[in-house]
C-alpha cells in the first residue's frame, strides 16, 4: 500500500505540495472566508448591490424633490396656480366653456405602446 502511494506522489508531484499542512490550512482559510464567514465574499457582493440600488434611489428622490420644490415655487404665483388648475383639473372661470379635444392619433400611439409592453 505504501509503495502504491509513493508511486502516485512520484508521478504527480503537485499532490505532495497539496498534502502539506500549510497549503491545507491556506485552502481551509480561503474556503472559510469565501463561504462561511459573517463577512464572506458572496455576502459582501449582495450588500454592495443593495448599496448601489439605494444610492440610485437616493439620486432619483433628490431629483424628484428638486422638481417638487420648483413646482411649489411656481404655484406660489397666482397666475401659475390658475394655469395649473386649468391644465390638470380642467377648471374654468365663470361663464367660460372648456372644450377637451382628444386626438385619436394619440390614442392609437398610446395603445400601441401599451401593446408593446
Amino acid at each position: 500500500m505504501k509503495n502504491w502511494f509513493q508511486n502516485i506522489i512520484l508521478n504527480y508531484p503537485y499532490l505532495k505540495i497539496l498534502g502539506s499542512r500549510y497549503i491545507f490550512g491556506l485552502l481551509f482559510f480561503i474556503v472559510w472566508m469565501l463561504f462561511f464567514d459573517n463577512q464572506s465574499y458572496f455576502d459582501q457582493r449582495v450588500l454592495d448591490k443593495q448599496i448601489k440600488e439605494l444610492e440610485d434611489n437616493k439620486s432619483y428622490y433628490k431629483e424628484e424633490i428638486a422638481k417638487d420644490k420648483q413646482s411649489i415655487k411656481n404655484l406660489k404665483n397666482t397666475g401659475q396656480t390658475e394655469r395649473y388648475a386649468r391644465e390638470k383639473y380642467y377648471m374654468k372661470r365663470p361663464n367660460e366653456d372648456i372644450y377637451i379635444i382628444d386626438i385619436e392619433d394619440d390614442k392609437i400611439k398610446d395603445s400601441l405602446q401599451e401593446a408593446k409592453h
